[in-house]
């Protein structure tokens, strides 16, 4: 295992645009009125030994639906695009959907979800639409962040004690994750560390769990994409048994420590698209692919304390989320 270095900054947030709070009205409840959704189960080797349920998704009314972070109540959060706008949705466990929109953006995406329903996430402005911020939604108030020096906010995952991780570009354009742009961050009591990996050109934070061991991603100086599990200081890397190219877009940890994440067929860099990438669950050091059946592309981007995963597909008809829950 190797160490990290870590800089540590004082930031303060500030609310957003007059704390906006969440009334009726401001928010949009959707029905569970999806055609398209069906549950069947399936088999998975390794990990997973019993079956589990695969239940595909869409928000109504979307072109594409990306499921990105689930709590142990089974609430899940993601993002939508409809009419050409990207919001962010909640799907309640009996199949309700709620949007999310950050007030005056033209862009939301709800990445993350804890026990208590705190909501983690990025928007962007009309003002400076190339331009990324990281929100939290808390009892019903969205707070506007960025880590300091920031133009491009990423908030990816948030923990039960409000602990908020993610990744964060100082220059314009910002290349796509694995590009080599970004440095990972910690934001803990208002306090912002950068966590960046000893050599490496990029570093992602995906997901904190409430022990503080947090799953992200690096690249390498010869531009390999890793997976990092960090602890107590400590990395450790995991690598699909084959060493395929993973993602660094996104993944998530469970309160146990199971790692989800991505791998593709091709070399790096390994981007979330229609063809060719693959969802895998690391758990117990046991190393499980997960791929939707009849999909042409599979993501597996959040993990629960119970081991449901959620994630997205892509087939002939679009791009949709999925939840596979473990059968109990």
């Amino acid at each position: 295992m190797n160490s990290i270095s870590t800089t540590t900054k004082r930031s303060t947030l500030r609310p957003a645009i007059l704390i906006f709070r969440l009334l009726a009205g401001f928010f949009v409840t959707l029905a569970s009125c999806m055609g398209a959704s069906h549950a069947q189960e399936i088999h998975l080797p390794g990990a997973i030994a019993q079956p589990g349920t695969l239940t595909p998704f869409d928000v109504p009314g979307a072109t594409v639906t990306l499921a990105l972070d689930i709590n142990s109540e089974g609430f899940i959060v993601g993002r939508y695009a409809s009419a050409g706008v990207t919001h962010g949705f909640m799907r309640s466990p009996s199949g309700d959907f709620t949007t999310i929109d950050f007030p005056g953006a033209n862009l939301t995406v709800a990445t993350a979800i804890n026990e208590r329903g705190d909501i983690a996430g990025q928007y962007a402005a009309p003002s400076a639409p190339t331009q990324r911020h990281g929100f939290l939604l808390k009892d019903g108030v969205f707070t506007s962040f960025d880590a300091p020096g920031s133009v491009f906010t990423n908030a990816l995952g948030i923990n039960n004690r409000g602990d908020i991780v993610g990744r964060y570009c100082t220059h314009l354009p910002c290349a796509a994750p694995g590009g080599g742009s970004f440095h990972g961050f910690l934001l803990s009591d208002g306090q912002f560390t950068t966590i960046d990996i000893p050599g490496a050109l990029e570093t992602d934070l995906f997901k904190v769990n409430s022990p503080g061991e947090i799953a992200g991603g690096f690249l390498t100086p010869d531009h390999k994409e890793q997976i990092s599990f960090l602890a107590n200081g400590n990395l450790t890397v995991l690598a699909p048994p084959s060493g395929q190219p993973v993602s660094l877009d996104n993944g998530g940890i469970n309160e146990r420590g199971d790692v989800v994440g991505t791998y593709c067929d091709w070399a790096s860099p390994c981007l979330l698209g229609p063809t060719g990438t693959h969802g895998f669950l690391m758990s117990g050091g046991v190393f499980t692919t997960i791929d939707v059946p009849g999909a042409s592309a599979t993501a597996a981007i959040g993990i629960n304390a119970r081991g449901d995963v959620v994630g997205s597909y892509a087939d002939a008809t679009g791009t949709h989320g999925f939840l596979l829950s473990r059968d109990r």
